[in-house]
């Protein structure tokens, strides 16, 4: 299913949307604000929105596009301040806004971005709405700092991992996904969605951190193993510890440890040495089934969504989370 064409539609009325409330007096604000709404990506979380709202009879309703909005500007905003964070030069195959416009500019856009969403959301008059919003934006802080905390951490879990990525990605989708059940109040619904949200999401991150190690720089837009250089450890590198030989677990540590040291030659051969092992421990192939279990959990809490042919696009859109290549 050609769920981007079903949503061609929605995607028209976000779009516009999007541009509305992206005004700004201030010519920077709304210069660095256009150049990254406009350098594309694959607007999962505000698509899962308008889906599960279509599903339960809300297509075409001008709050859900409105929410919708409000998740991409959330999201937008924590991937500027990212970028600063992790010093990142490119993204989707383009220079990031802080290469383009300094870290200065990038984090007080970001900062636009977020006040925006909360003025949005306030239109929305609904107090569960600003409820739901307001803990994932705080809950996505406390998860970029979790992994902050754990930059160069060669001991992280699978456990502590997973917490990260259940705060710092997971939670939004999260949010997207109960959103349309919040307005036409089915809590039950709501509980359902929620853990579908949050298990995709979970899913999506797992298969962002494969393709650090397994991607085509060319198609994901951006360097390979910057996860590395920048002392994340991710699944794969989880994996690879607990099935690879001693030497190739201590590689792994000693490439981890000293990411934010190393120089560029330093970190090719750390990360040479990195590659052949997650490729002798099948490591991506195994996150892979991690991230493809959570999949098929997700898919089964949409048991109580009407069979339409939005509920077929949730389900094709989850399947295609976890299979892509970018």
């Amino acid at each position: 299913m050609n769920v981007t064409a079903y949503l061609s539609d929605d995607f028209a009325a976000l779009d516009a949307c999007i541009q509305n409330q992206l005004h700004s007096d201030v010519a920077l604000v709304q210069q660095v604000a256009n150049y990254i709404v406009k350098a594309g990506g694959k607007r999962l979380r505000p698509a899962l929105l308008l889906l599960v709202a279509d599903a339960l009879g809300l297509r075409g309703d001008a709050r859900a596009t409105q929410l919708a909005a409000v998740v991409e500007f959330i999201h937008t905003a924590t991937l500027l301040h990212d970028d600063v964070v992790d010093e990142s030069g490119l993204r989707r195959g383009k220079a990031t806004a802080n290469a383009m416009f300094g870290n200065a500019a990038s984090v007080l856009v970001g900062d636009f971005l977020y006040s925006r969403a909360f003025q949005m959301m306030v239109r929305c008059d609904n107090l569960r709405v600003m409820d739901v919003l307001a803990d994932a934006t705080n809950v996505i802080a406390e998860g970029e700092v979790l992994q902050l905390m754990h930059m160069g951490d060669a001991a992280l879990t699978e456990a502590q991992y997973l917490k990260v990525i259940e705060f710092k990605t997971a939670k939004l989708f999260e949010a997207a996904a109960r959103l349309p059940a919040v307005l036409v109040g089915n809590a039950a619904m709501e509980a359902a969605l929620a853990d579908f949200g949050r298990k995709i999401g979970a899913a999506f991150q797992i298969i962002d951190d494969v393709l650090d190690y397994e991607g085509d720089a060319a198609v994901l837009g951006k360097n390979l193993g910057d996860d590395l250089r920048e002392g994340k450890v991710t699944l794969p590198l989880i994996y690879a510890m607990a099935h690879g030989t001693p030497s190739q677990r201590a590689a792994i540590q000693v490439a981890i440890k000293q990411a934010s040291s190393c120089d560029a030659a330093q970190h090719a051969a750390h990360m040479a040495a990195v590659l052949d092992a997650v490729q002798s421990t099948r490591a991506t192939q195994a996150a892979r089934q991690s991230a493809q279990l959570l999949a098929t959990a997700a898919c089964a809490s949409l048991a109580g969504l009407p069979d339409n042919t939005a509920k077929s696009a949730l389900l094709a859109l989850t399947q295609q989370a976890i299979v892509r290549q970018a």
